[in-house]
């Protein structure tokens, strides 16, 4: 047809189908699978989405450089649109090299809206029956532009074995990946099989069913563990053919396994790390009630807290099931702990957490605790003198760095108030972890307001394998 015509809604929705599930027709068919429309009267040729395939390497360009081309360079795509049949032949790709070309029209109302054409190295291929997969593909294209579920169309990987199977459910084509596996089942030769014969179904053991995709099913089979994904292409109710994806999963479970007991382990260090850290807490306290001097029993209470804050850091971990902490459930849980410990009874400890949530590693966690242990602790001894209320806050800004603002709302420091200079065990354990142990920068400022104190933290950005961060305001 070489005059332009309007589509319809529907044709238009059939060229949508067409491409969605054009990865997993290029992966079938084995080439770099592209979709033409025509414009100028047919003088013309539109590129409207293409496709490599992800089970064979294939000399093409990802991107092509071009989306309107002469249809003169392309008579093959031409033929197939005035034709209205199935072309097969062949184009050159590199001087002396020629590859295979199948072109399929896509007809609604005698009316060709696109064609597709696929581009196969052959050659290189050394597939027996190639043609049951050129037919299939021609299958899944009629199949595919109706209104059916287009969910089973997952792209392929070179490791999937394929299966493909008549109207009658007789095997007609097996890939090399497919004979693999059943190979390791003591399966010989599958085609000619009955797909649902004892012989290929004695090793299943087990056979789970996944309720949201009743076209795919997990199975396990002489110590393999299979995805097995069944495609039933039919035309008016009849069974025309049926496609039966094979992946095997067996590494990928023994990894997933390998990870649950790892995690299982570490979950269990991070609780008896936090039992016998308590242990000593309670050794602590003990001391500081024996003990007559009140420096001696506010320090044995600071050492207390410090250990604590550790503590709680494990505690968290051993319910987590990935090795990460959020930092406002660092400073919640530390709060709490210094405010039930340290805080008179008749005095309000309010607290506020605002910008972005982060999740931190271990390293991160930990030495964060201590250091806002010892704010807050700071803050609740220097920063409320003759007062009955108070507020600590954290502000968290995470860009290239982490940028922390620890504040209150108390008197402020001292005029002649030095870092450098103050012999302060608290500090001291700030700036070493902060710059020693975590690579960071620390400094204290009064508020511009002339109330309050302001601890600037700048750490570089925790490193946390699949880390999410979204802001608390949305």
């Amino acid at each position: 047809m070489n005059k332009d015509f309007l589509l319809t809604n529907k044709q238009k929705n059939m060229l949508d189908r067409l491409k969605q599930i054009l990865p997993f027709v290029a992966d079938l068919s084995h080439g770099h699978t592209t979709i033409y429309i025509q414009e100028e009267a047919g003088r013309k040729l539109r590129l409207l989405a293409h496709a490599n395939p992800h089970t064979v390497y294939m000399q093409t360009a990802t991107e092509l450089d071009e989306t309107v081309v002469d249809a003169i360079s392309e008579p093959l795509v031409t033929e197939g649109f005035q034709s209205s049949q199935f072309v097969h032949g062949k184009r050159e790709q590199d001087y002396g090299h020629f590859i295979d070309m199948y072109v399929f029209p896509i007809v609604d109302n005698n009316q060709v809206i696109a064609v597709i054409s696929i581009e196969v190295d052959k050659e290189h291929l050394n597939i027996d029956d190639f043609s049951q997969l050129i037919r299939t593909t021609r299958d899944v294209l009629d199949y595919a532009v109706k209104d059916v579920d287009l969910a089973p169309f997952i792209p392929l990987s070179a490791s999937d074995g394929i299966i493909i199977t008549d109207q009658f459910s007789r095997i007609i084509f097996a890939s090399a990946a497919a004979q693999r596996i059943y190979r390791v089942l003591g399966v010989g030769s599958l085609k000619g099989c009955h797909l649902f014969d004892r012989q290929l179904t004695r090793h299943v053991t087990r056979e789970a069913f996944e309720r949201e995709r009743p076209w795919q099913k997990e199975l396990t089979a002489g110590g393999l563990y299979l995805i097995r994904r069944q495609i039933d292409l039919q035309a008016g109710g009849t069974l025309l053919r049926r496609i039966v994806v094979l992946s095997d999963l067996t590494e990928v479970r023994a990894k997933e396994q390998e990870i649950r007991i790892k995690s299982a382990v570490i979950q269990e260090i991070h609780h008896r790390v936090k039992n016998n850290l308590q242990t000593v807490a309670s050794l602590l306290r003990l001391q500081a009630r024996r003990s007559g001097s009140e420096e001696v029993k506010s320090a044995l209470s600071e050492s207390v807290n410090r250990v604590l804050s550790i503590a709680a850091v494990h505690d968290f971990l051993s319910r987590q099931q990935d090795e990460s902490m959020d930092l406002q459930q660092v400073m919640t849980e530390i709060f709490a702990q210094v405010r039930a410990s340290m805080v008179a009874t008749d005095f309000e400890l309010r607290q506020e957490f605002c910008g972005e949530s982060v999740n931190l590693p271990p390293k991160y966690a930990s030495s964060l605790a201590l250091v806002l242990n010892e704010l807050i602790i700071n803050a609740v001894e220097h920063a409320f003198a003759g007062r009955q209320a108070g507020l600590v806050g954290l502000q968290v800004e995470l860009a290239d760095e982490l940028k922390l603002d620890f504040y209150d709302d108390g008197c402020g420091l001292p005029e002649d108030f030095s870092t450098q200079k103050r012999r302060s065990l608290g500090l001291s354990i700030i700036r070493t972890l902060i710059e020693g142990d975590l690579g960071g920068s620390f400094r204290l400022e009064n508020d511009a307001s002339g109330r309050g104190t302001h601890a600037y933290i700048v750490l570089p950005k925790p490193e946390l394998r699949g880390q999410v961060v979204a802001s608390l305001e949305e």
